[in-house]
């Protein structure tokens, strides 16, 4: 299968994540609302899991993965709580949401073409620069 249709999808699930932070955030505080959120995401993954072990699917598990995917879960642990944190502020969904997640992508970027050597295209650049003219647009005035 091609990879667009499931990044879309996925940017349709990070969308989901975001908006419902928003509608959460002045109802919960920020941190029961990232246990929360964490708990139904790990029964999410322990479903997902327990699938493929019933299909016989093959689990290949080293210490490096585990301990990448755990840092992975600091990253979204602490971005969960801070993006309560945010709406919980009053900003609007649809300011704060392009300026997190813009700047998550500008700051991915960053590190595979620092730490990871990726390559980048002239376009990807190009792309790169609204991303940050799309952030300073978005955040001023706030």
């Amino acid at each position: 299968m091609n990879w667009l249709p499931l990044a879309l999808l996925t940017a349709l699930c990070l969308a989901l994540y975001n908006f419902f932070i928003k509608l959460a955030a002045g109802h919960i505080p920020a941190a029961v609302g990232a246990v929360v959120l964490q708990l139904v995401a790990a029964g999410l993954g322990a479903g997902w899991l327990l699938y493929l072990k019933l299909q016989g699917q093959p689990l290949s598990i080293t210490s490096r993965g585990v301990g990448l995917a755990a840092l992975a879960g600091v990253g979204v642990g602490l971005a969960e709580i801070l993006t309560f944190v945010v709406f919980q502020r009053g900003v609007n969904s649809s300011v704060g949401t392009p300026v997190i997640v813009g700047g998550s992508v500008l700051l991915t970027a960053v590190l595979g073409l620092v730490v990871l050597r990726e390559a980048l295209t002239v376009p990807q650049a190009g792309g790169l620069l609204l991303i940050v003219a799309g952030i300073a647009l978005l955040a001023r005035g706030h």
